[in-house]
């Protein structure tokens, strides 16, 4: 990861939050309830809020029987997981005492506990300044179970990054023991980056320190299938559209039942995102800002194609580095007869992007409007050039690769394929040409 490449905290604030967020609707995200009520009218789904504390009077009011089995106390104004109380089960009550309650940090919790907690937060013991703040009891959403394995307790969620209405960055955040079942990662939850293209976990970080495996078990934390992946990336995209928040961070849960939720939404996300993708934020923010994207489905397909991990590191401990030569055959997939069709390529290291002949891209389908992510003005010797980039899958070496082309007249070429560097991480170039 380049360090060019790194969004740190100033250039966060003063390149993009500053720039592209409106304060008025920086207290939307900087607020549970306002988010909460905001998300409902734009019929984004959120989980259930069972009551609102405001003020003192309101806790006597209420009647705490009829709080449910399980559910989460919060602040609405908290930072980073603090003041958060999350219930889990409802103990039983044989000699008809108050009601008791089981947290994911196995602590038991009266109503004379829950009373005192949320006197605290109307103190602001856990917001922002220490300004008096709101609580509310929520609906607990629990584990789905593709991540029963993994998650220790609490609730996993997805932090994903959205500009320019364009999700850019996910990363799966799992609460340890050592989390009390949060999935914050500052208390000690696990941070696992998230390939954009399919929703498939790529590495993970703990305390800031790459990790392999789940602490204390073999489990494996890269291959992780994440459920309803383009629902979660076009949920994270009507956020951003919604507040106009850019960057956002969207926080998503996944309701065993109902499905994706959002839990909530952040105008200064955390930049620790970057670690778990190994991938620089600073970056992919440049890449998007400047784009048309037309709609939610173009901005996930746009994610899709430009953020597809390569994994690298996976490839060269099962197969070795793969050595191709500079001018090679390549198989790209035609998208009218989904067959792969070998082409004369050739390797291009001086070039960033892959690049393909206009009548091939035709032929292929690859100019089907559904497959155009948008167009770039090129000036060249020629003059002013307007070119299309389109998805394309290819396979160089038997290795799959879903990625980004330009398209161009390439008829007086030699080749009418050229692979460029974005799309060779994994291989070595044999830059030496067979002479006979």
């Amino acid at each position: 990861m380049k360090v060019s490449s790194i969004l740190g905290l100033n250039a966060r604030s003063q390149l993009f939050s500053y720039q592209y967020s409106k304060a008025k609707n920086k207290k939307i995200a900087g607020s549970k309830i306002k988010t909460e009520r905001f998300l409902k009218k734009e019929g984004i789904p959120v989980p259930e809020i069972y009551r609102k504390f405001r003020e003192p009077r309101d806790i006597l009011r209420f009647d705490w029987t009829k709080l449910p089995s399980s559910f989460a106390l919060k602040p609405s104004k908290g930072l980073g997981g603090e003041g958060i109380i999350v219930v889990k089960k409802k103990l039983q009550n044989v000699k008809q005492e108050e009601p008791k309650w089981i947290t994911t940090q196995r602590k038991r919790v009266t109503i004379d506990d829950l009373k005192l907690h949320i006197l605290d937060i109307m103190e602001g013991a856990y917001s922002i300044s220490n300004e008096p703040d709101v609580a509310f009891v929520q609906e607990y959403v629990g584990r789905h179970k593709a991540f029963k394995r993994y998650a220790y307790r609490g609730t996993p969620d997805i932090r994903v990054i959205v500009f320019n209405k364009v999700p850019v960055m996910a990363m799966l955040r799992l609460p340890t023991k050592e989390s009390g079942g949060r999935a914050n990662l500052h208390q000690g939850a696990i941070g696992v980056g998230i390939d954009m293209a399919t929703g498939i976990t790529t590495r993970a970080i703990w305390h800031g320190n790459q990790i392999k495996y789940k602490p204390g078990t073999g489990r494996k934390l890269h291959g992780i299938k994440i459920p309803n992946w383009s629902k979660i990336l076009e949920l994270a995209v009507k956020c951003q559209e919604a507040t106009g928040l850019a960057p956002l961070g969207v926080d998503i849960v996944l309701h065993p039942e109902k499905g994706p939720m959002i839990l909530e939404l952040n105008s200064q996300p955390g930049l620790s995102i970057q670690l778990a993708n190994e991938a620089g934020l600073r970056k992919r923010l440049e890449r998007v800002e400047d784009l048309e994207v037309k709609d939610v489905e173009h901005g996930v397909k746009i994610a899709k194609a430009l953020f597809a991990a390569r994994f690298t590191d996976r490839v060269r401990a099962e197969e070795g580095i793969q050595t191709v030569d500079i001018f090679t055959v390549v198989k790209v997939r035609n998208l009218k007869t989904k067959a792969k069709v070998p082409v004369e390529a050739k390797i291009d290291t001086g070039a960033w992007r892959t690049s393909i002949d206009r009548k091939l891209a035709r032929k292929l389908g690859l100019l089907n409007r559904s497959n155009v992510l948008w167009r770039k003005t090129v000036y060249s010797a020629i003059g002013k050039e307007t070119r299309p980039v389109v998805k394309i899958t290819l396979w160089v070496k038997g290795r799959r690769i879903l990625t980004t082309a330009g398209v161009a007249n390439r008829t007086s070429l030699k080749v009418p394929i050229i692979i460029g560097r974005q799309d060779l991480a994994g291989f070595l170039v044999n830059p030496i040409l067979d002479e006979e």
